[in-house]
Parts: structure tokens; C-alpha cells; sequence
């Protein structure tokens, strides 16, 4: 099976003593076919995913070590690469923003929300009003972080004018009644009660920036890492900030680099030029089984996989043809296919395992004859589906093939069609009418706060129903349990009978590392500890 990164890969084999600032990615020949004095070509995984369930085995025989440079190779996004906290999508461009900036708030590896900036917060009785402190931290330029800063910060990313990620998550706050209480106190005024609005702060992409702040050529932020050098597309360099709130950096140096292919990753890893590889095949690391040269992490329950149809357009608006593809997929064989077995089964519902996840619902199974009913019935028999798929993710092109060979058995003939890895996500949100799709870890409340509300920016299945906003509404406007719990249910029940994504599996994450970093944590795609490398050394 080819794989392939992007959330977007690349590389060359940089001299043998470049400058700490030159440090590029070379062509792909080079980097597959060129190590520092090392033959690539018999290297192998030191074991298998399987193997490596937990945190790097370097980190229980060695104490933390001080100095050195961590190079981490992840999939790209070309010359459109941004170094705005606030635009973060790519998975390299959200590694990045959380080296140099922090949120009031993250989430942990079960998806509850955790203190960052924010010490602590607090609402009034209605749920309208909510009051934060933030802890005592600075910028690299020393300046400390302000309450100021986070008004700004949240005025920018709500700006009618732009479309940052987090603005549908933000979208609750009634920024002109919020205020700035002192220095370190911000009171938030709310449009209406939300129990969730811890959330909120940990939404993704809702980074503090310096009051001010709209230029990102030389960012500056509150991050454990402070800007050094960047090419687009290529690499960011970043060093040690020493005044960190949660302590300074193991590592001297932090330097992302870009490639495009996992098997260019992955020879990048064997030989020596990175030491942190993300975004693993299960291939690759079942072929590469039994070596000592590298680690793999795998991070179980990272990633959504999923088709993505739109239905507000032909031929996915009739209801009865998104049923039938529902009910020709057969997942358990997409898993074992494309994952390679690394992951489980999907039910057309993101976040299984999180909090509000509707295990209710009962397991989707493959129904070949009643498929076909439908898409006679829909009058789709015999018609060709344009499916778009890239590199730009590991599995994509697979996943396409598979499911279109599933969906012939049906009648049905989709048509895979490569795109450019580096502008497929924009190419697919609003263009097509199915694509390949898939997801980091998130809350389920933020899952359809920005993708499956009436106002959503990252709405790629066009999904917009009043009835399910006031669903939404109820769920996070109220204080009993029992409520919320039910409305987040009735949401799940609509998008499984009715939605835009079909869910086909869940895929583990799979990491690879050189034998000598240690302290790398397992925890899934998009939270606090995934991609975190402030708390890692090199032993």
C-alpha cells in the first residue's frame, strides 16, 4: 500500500554539516537515496505498531538531557504554509502553532479540557457570564500576557470579515459586553447560557497573540519555542524560549521540516536526518518489523476516517442515494485494507470513545441488496460519481479504490480523481461532491460546531438544518445532564439516518522515532500532548 501524509511529504538529505539556518529539504530523490554515511535502503522499524502501544522507551531509561536540535518531518502544505495561529489546519501547521503560542485552555488525551494560560475560570449561576484568570506568563520579547491580549486575540479570530477556524466556536461570546477585569482577569459575557464553554477556550486554533498582533512574518508568542527562520513549504526553526510559564524546553532547538510522501519520512527517520517522523503507514511499519533502528508509536483512535458527500447538491441532496452508500460500504474490509488492521470499524458518527459518543445507536453493517434497491430507486444505477481523493493523507488514494470497487458491487461507479496534495483541502471544501475525508481528536460539540452547524466555516458536507442548530443549542445551553446528554443523542440519530459523512473507521496514529528521543507521549491527533515536543529530549 503507497501512503501518504498531509493533514499533507517530502525530502533530501540535507550536507553533512549544514548551517543551523540552511537546514532544508532537499529534493525527493535525494532524501530517499542519500543518507549521512548510511545506507537507507536495509533499515528497519524497531517494531511493529503493535509493539509500542505507550510513550518512547528511551524516555524510562534516561533521565531528561538538556541541548541539542529535534528535527520532526511532517506532511505540507507547499508555499500556502501559514505561521498565523489563527489559520492553523495542516497538522504541521497546528505542531507549529502549539510550539510557539498557547490557548487558555487544551485537551487531554480523553478529551477533557485542561489549564494552559488560564488558571482557572468560572461561571455565574445562568451560565451567561463566565469569569478567567490567567496564570503569570510572557512573551519571547518579555512582555507578559495580558488580558488585553486575549481580547484581541478573540476579536481577531471573530472578525466577520475572515474565516479562522475557531470563529464558529468563539461565536458564543458577546465580545462588546466581555471586558478586562484587570491585567489577569478577563470576564467573558456570553449570547446565551453554554455549559461548554471550557471548550471554547480549547477550541482548536484559538490561540493568545500579542495585542496588536496581525503579521506572522516574525511571530511572536507564548510558546516553549521562539521564532527563528522559516521557508514555506520547506522548514521553521524555532529555539528554546527559557522563560516558558510551564518550564523551558528540554531541547535547544526545534526545527520542523517538510515531506510530502511517508516513504520519504520514513527513509528520513531510518537514516538519520530526522528523529521524529509523523504520520506513519501501518504498511510501512508491519514491513519494516523486527529492525533497531527506529520506534513507532501507535496512538490509539487518532484519526475519523471517512467519505465526505455533500448534500445540498446533486446527486447527494436525495436522501435514499446517501443511505445506500451507507449501507455498501463494508467497513471492516476498508479497516483491514487501508489501516492494515491498525484501527476499528466506524458507524458513520465521529468521536467514538469520546464523551456524548451514541453507542445507542446500533452498529451499521453492510446491506448489499437493499444498496442496490436504492440506488435504482434514486435513479444513481449506472451513473459516474467523481470521487476526489490525493496524497495529501495516508490511506486517501486506497480508501478511494477500495470503496469504489464496493461501490461497483452496488451499481454504482465512482470515479477516483487525484487532486494536488498541497491545496486538496481547500480544493474540497467547497468544490465536488464527494471527497476522501478525515479527522483529529476534537469534542464532539466542537466536531459540529465547525463543521455540521447552519454557519460553520469548515462545513465540507454542506449539512444545514435548523432543527439540528436547535438541537445544538439545547445541548450546550443547558445545566441538567440528562438534557444535553438526550440532544447530543438526537443529533447523532439525524446524522446517521440523514448526514454527510460516511464514517467507515477509525484509524490509530502511528509515529516514528529515532532510538535516542525519549519522553514522546501517547496521546491522540489535535491534543495537548500530541506533537508536543517541549517536554521531550534527546538521551
Amino acid at each position: 500500500m503507497r501512503s501518504h501524509g498531509r493533514s499533507p511529504d517530502h525530502s533530501a538529505v540535507p550536507s553533512s554539516s549544514p548551517s543551523p539556518d540552511r537546514l532544508l529539504l532537499p529534493s525527493r530523490r535525494r532524501f530517499l537515496g542519500v543518507s549521512l554515511g548510511t545506507a537507507v535502503g536495509g533499515a528497519a522499524l524497531a517494531a511493529c505498531a503493535a509493539d509500542r502501544p505507550a510513550s518512547s522507551p528511551a524516555a524510562t531509561d534516561s533521565r531528561p538531557r538538556h541541548g541539542g536540535r529535534l528535527r520532526a518531518v511532517f506532511a505540507g502544505g507547499g508555499a500556502q504554509e501559514t505561521l498565523d495561529p489563527h489559520l492553523a489546519n495542516l497538522f504541521v501547521e497546528a505542531a507549529r502553532a502549539k510550539a510557539m503560542f498557547d490557548k487558555l485552555a487544551d485537551h487531554g488525551p480523553d478529551l477533557s479540557v485542561v489549564p494552559r494560560l488560564a488558571e482557572r475560570w468560572e461561571p455565574d449561576a445562568g451560565l451567561a457570564k463566565w469569569r478567567v484568570t490567567l496564570r503569570q506568563a510572557a512573551y519571547h520579547d518579555g512582555r507578559p500576557v495580558r488580558s488585553a491580549d486575549v481580547l484581541h486575540s478573540y476579536a481577531r479570530i471573530l472578525d466577520p470579515k475572515r474565516g479562522f477556524r475557531a470563529k464558529p466556536n468563539l461565536g458564543v461570546i458577546d465580545l462588546g459586553a466581555s471586558r478586562a477585569v484587570d491585567d489577569r482577569t478577563i470576564e467573558f459575557a456570553l449570547k446565551r447560557p453554554f455549559a461548554e464553554f471550557p471548550n471554547v477556550m480549547a477550541a482548536f486554533g484559538a490561540y493568545i497573540v500579542p495585542e496588536g498582533t496581525d503579521s506572522f512574518e516574525h511571530p511572536v508568542g507564548s510558546g516553549p519555542f521562539a521564532f527563528r527562520s522559516f521557508e514555506p513549504g520547506r522548514s521553521l526553526l524555532l529555539r528554546r524560549h527559557p522563560d516558558h510559564w510551564d518550564g523551558a524546553a528540554y531541547l535547544e532547538e526545534l526545527e520542523f521540516l517538510v515531506a510530502n510522501e511517508e516513504s520519504a519520512r520514513v527513509n528520513a527517520l531510518i537514516g538519520g536526518q530526522v528523529q521524529y517522523a509523523h504520520e506513519l503507514s501501518p504498511t510501512s511499519a508491519r514491513a519494516h518489523r523486527g529492525g533497531d533502528r527506529i520506534s513507532v508509536l501507535r496512538l490509539a483512535n487518532s484519526a475519523m476516517q471517512a467519505f465526505a458527500m455533500k448534500v445540498d447538491r446533486p446527486p447527494f441532496d436525495n436522501r435514499e442515494l446517501r443511505e445506500a452508500m451507507f449501507l455498501l460500504a463494508d467497513r471492516p474490509a476498508l479497516v483491514e485494507t487501508v489501516l492494515a488492521g491498525t484501527g476499528e470499524v466506524g458507524n458513520d458518527l465521529f468521536g467514538r470513545g469520546y464523551r456524548y459518543y451514541a453507542d445507542e445507536i446500533p452498529q451499521r453493517t453492510r446491506d448489499l441488496d437493499r444498496a442496490k434497491w436504492l440506488v435504482e430507486r434514486s435513479g444513481a444505477a449506472g451513473s459516474t460519481i467523481r470521487l476526489d481523493t490525493s496524497e495529501a493523507a495516508t490511506g486517501f488514494l486506497e480508501s478511494a479504490s477500495v470503496f469504489a470497487a464496493q461501490a461497483r458491487e452496488a451499481g454504482l461507479r465512482l470515479e477516483p480523481t487525484v487532486g494536488n496534495k498541497d491545496t486538496y483541502w481547500k480544493d474540497t471544501k467547497d468544490a465536488g461532491v464527494l471527497s476522501c475525508f478525515r479527522s483529529g481528536a476534537m469534542p464532539i460539540e466542537t466536531h459540529i460546531a465547525q463543521r455540521l452547524l447552519t454557519g460553520s466555516t469548515t462545513n465540507v458536507t454542506k449539512w444545514a438544518r435548523r432543527d439540528f442548530d436547535a438541537l445544538y443549542d439545547t445541548a450546550v445551553g443547558t445545566a441538567d445532564e440528562a438534557v444535553r446528554r438526550r440532544a447530543y443523542l438526537d443529533m447523532q440519530r439525524l446524522l446517521h439516518a440523514e448526514g454527510g459523512y460516511l464514517v467507515w473507521g477509525f484509524a490509530d496514529w502511528l509515529v516514528g522515532t529515532s532510538k535516542n528521543l525519549a519522553g514522546v507521549a501517547n496521546a491522540p491527533a489535535n491534543t495537548l500532548d500530541w506533537a508536543r515536543f517541549d517536554k521531550v529530549w534527546l538521551a
